[in-house]
């Protein structure tokens, strides 16, 4: 489904780019570089100058657009408001999240398919009318979808998921985005982003044994932490980059949004024409042959990294043990050898509840293969899951393969359940009926985050990330102090064997079970297609654009809260249950910092009423004081906004009336996200400030009408006993973003 007519002017076009770029820069280019030049808008045919590294906007122009069923809802009723008969740039819509999962396959999706069937008909009929391509419900994960029909070596994506980097794998440059930043692209805009910085993640060696290309990025994970990658790019490099299937190399660029990284990307190799072969692109795996020079480094850069990287981070395969991330968060990461002690001493649970393998990280046939030779092995051997064990195919695809091939009837055999083409379990969409809320519990997957009451809702539940080959092990084994290089299991006879190292194809030997039957192309004129929502639906809303904004606004802010340590998008806007009202900005906005800890509150999600005293939910607060004519503030810590590109948790502060948010740091893709609604994302200077504010606190902008890119800001905190602190704020606004925030919004400025 990839143009490739416009794939090859996309290539001859670069050549020159690249060249201009080199005598400007005097040196060769990174990957991240000569994809970023192909897709830079300049205002002459020639390149004089080049962006600064983390310090300039520039505007990019990207190939297409992505978007999953829950962050579609809003973009595409942001993009009505553009008044545009089409999009600009071709646009898919994937119907992935709202399918609960629940019993198995066909009986969670004809469920999904009647609960959400008004949600359906907007995302079908909208994008019949606007001209993009829609997926239907079980046609697989957005991001395995994406992977074997749209990315190309060399290509620049933008999607409203944060896992959009997955494309990585297949040499892309993919970022995700809120569903405004989607927006600008489908109304012809170019996207305006910070020139990221650079790190390289060198690799030694070869994957052997129980390790696998999970255990890549869940060591970088544990190296760089959670915002080790903010504002870069990192880029895989070395011979051992060249040794891993695409769908490995996927896997790990998918999780570099656990680093906050804007995205992650392999040079193109030949796993990756074998893997386009393989799905059906065997001219665009010609093409990129013959222009593999323009899709790979310059030589100079990998002998001589340090020279062209902000940072290295090197890494041995032959001796990389396979790890375990969790409790909590992603970059706890440990060798798996070191996580039964560590779990007694902390007094975690050992017995594993459940073991879930599969979504959009890790569910290529390879992982299915190799993690069906393990669940053999063990069903020969007269073994069953100790564990609930669920299994997530990534797509139709990939499912009908592997049922062709037998790995899925092994799974069942286990014990397991396979689930629908879907994320399920990895966003919340999990009806758990086997453990009761506020018990604790462990369970492992091969998912990608982790963050408390991320997967079924249940703040109590320790989730640990691992490889599909480790989590089917956890699942025979159906304890957490198991580790499948040492130790053995018993079987029914009391017989001790250990586990077998698994094996698998990264490609199956009868090529894939070709399947687009769920694919919905737009009609070549949708002006007739009418959309419909319901004026008293409760999962639908069209927007009203939020209004101009006024220095008067931000000042004698009352404190909604001071968020206290971790504070991610699940923190902010809850998913789960409240994916249905993903299109509905009133209804959803009720679900606004359920999860987030108040410095100043004993539970998550509540806070001290200015006018009583009472303890109420601060989306309760915050809609009294917005109604009462207040616009309200929130203080954060580091790396504020983690987690999900969800732009519901800038949109609901915004509808419920918050002007400004300061924090030690931002996450990338929320900060945006902030600016993009029109509130002030706004940084400590000393981050030691954050200390200064107290419970009750007023606060006031001064200087805000010298707002300008690079200016500073004074936050005055005015104190219940009348007394006051100031601090200094810095920011990071472009005069576009500056502009967006006075007009009360991006989208604003389109109309």
């Amino acid at each position: 489904m990839t143009d490739i007519h416009a794939i090859r002017g996309l290539y001859e076009n670069a050549r020159q780019r690249h060249d201009q770029a080199r005598q400007v820069l005097g040196r060769g280019l990174t990957l991240a570089e000569k994809i970023l030049f192909s897709h830079l808008e300049v205002d002459q045919e020639t390149l004089t100058s080049v962006p600064e590294r983390r310090q300039d906007y520039c505007d990019l122009r990207p190939d297409r657009v992505a978007m999953q069923d829950a962050t579609a809802q809003m973009a595409i009723l942001q993009f009505m408001q553009a008044g545009l008969d089409q999009v600009q740039v071709p646009s898919t819509v994937h119907c992935d999240h709202l399918i609960q999962a629940r019993h198995e396959a066909q009986t969670d999706l004809a469920a999904a398919e009647e609960v959400n069937a008004e949600v359906y008909r907007f995302l079908r009929s909208s994008s019949e009318k606007y001209g993009i391509g829609f997926w239907k419900p079980g046609s697989g994960i957005i991001h395995q979808v994406v992977l074997e029909n749209y990315a190309f070596p060399g290509g620049l994506m933008i999607g409203t998921d944060s896992h959009t980097p997955n494309a990585g794998g297949l040499g892309m440059l993919a970022v995700g985005v809120g569903g405004a930043d989607a927006v600008d692209v489908m109304a012809g805009l170019p996207w305006n982003v910070k020139w990221p910085g650079a790190i390289a993640v060198h690799l030694k060696g070869n994957l052997g044994g129980w390790t696998s290309a999970k255990d890549v990025i869940l060591k970088v994970a544990g190296e760089l932490t959670v915002k080790g990658g903010t504002g870069a790019i990192v880029e895989y490099i070395g011979d051992g980059a060249r040794s891993i299937s695409c769908t490995g190399k996927a896997t790990i660029t998918n999780m570099g949004a656990e680093i906050g990284a804007t995205c992650s990307v392999f040079p193109f190799d030949e796993a990756m024409a074998l893997y386009l072969e393989s799905t059906g692109r065997g001219d665009l795996a010609t093409l990129a042959r013959d222009h593999a020079d323009l899709l790979a480094p310059d030589a100079e850069v990998e002998e001589n990294p340090s020279e062209f990287y902000d940072q290295i981070l090197e890494i041995d395969l032959d001796s990389l043990e396979p790890h375990v991330v969790g409790p909590h968060s992603p970059d706890r990461a440990r060798p798996v050898s070191a996580l039964g002690a560590e779990a007694k001493e902390n007094g975690w649970p050992l017995e594993i509840s459940a073991a879930l393998i599969g979504s959009c990280t890790n569910s290529s046939y390879e992982d299915m293969d190799r993690a069906s030779s393990i669940a053999d092995e063990a069903v020969k051997a007269g073994l069953k899951a100790k564990s609930q064990f669920l299994v997530s195919p990534g797509s139709t695809q990939v499912f009908k393969t592997v049922e062709r091939d037998g790995q899925a009837g092994i799974f069942e055999n286990l014990g397991g359940t396979v689930l629908a083409n879907a994320c399920g379990p990895c966003i919340g969409q999990w009806q758990r009926d086997d453990m009761e809320k506020g018990t604790s519990n462990s369970i492992v997957s091969s998912f990608n985050r982790n963050f408390p009451g991320r997967n079924d809702g249940n703040a109590q539940t320790l989730s640990f990330i691992a490889s599909p080959d480790l989590v089917t092990a956890f699942a025979i084994a159906g304890t957490l102090d198991f580790n499948p290089l040492t130790d053995t299991v018993t079987t029914e006879s009391g017989e001790e064997i250990k586990l077998p190292v698994p094996e698998g194809d990264s490609l199956p030997d009868q090529g894939f079970v070709t399947d687009s039957e769920g694919f919905v192309a737009p009609p070549e004129s949708g002006t007739s297609v009418v959309v419909d929502v319901a004026e008293n639906s409760e999962r639908l809303q069209l927007l009203k654009p939020f209004k101009p904004r006024e220095a008067e606004q931000l000042v004698d802010m009352p404190l909604l809260f001071k968020a206290n340590g971790k504070c991610t998008t699940d923190h902010i806007s809850p998913a789960g249950p409240w994916l249905k009202f993903r299109g509905h900005l009133e209804n959803i906005s009720r679900n606004m910092f359920l999860g987030a800890v108040n410095a100043f509150h004993d539970s998550p999600g509540l806070g001290n009423d200015p006018e009583t005293g009472s303890s109420k939910p601060l989306h309760e607060i915050a809609a009294s004081l917005r109604d009462s004519g207040h616009f309200w503030a929130v203080v954060g810590d580091e790396n504020y906004g983690e987690g999900s590109s969800r732009e519901h948790a800038a949109m609901c502060p915004r509808f419920m009336g918050c002007g400004v948010v300061i924090v030690r740091s931002f996450a990338r893709i929320h900060e945006t996200n902030l600016k993009k609604q029109g509130i002030l994302p706004l940084r400590f200077q000393d981050p030691a400030d954050y200390d200064k504010v107290l419970q009750g606190d007023v606060v006031t902008i001064e200087g805000l009408e010298e707002l300008a890119p690079g200016t500073t800001l004074t936050a005055v905190f005015r104190h219940q006993d009348g007394s006051e602190d100031r601090a200094v704020c810095s920011h990071t606004c472009s005069e576009s973003q500056v502009k967006w925030f006075w007009a009360g919004a991006a989208l604003n400025t389109l109309t």
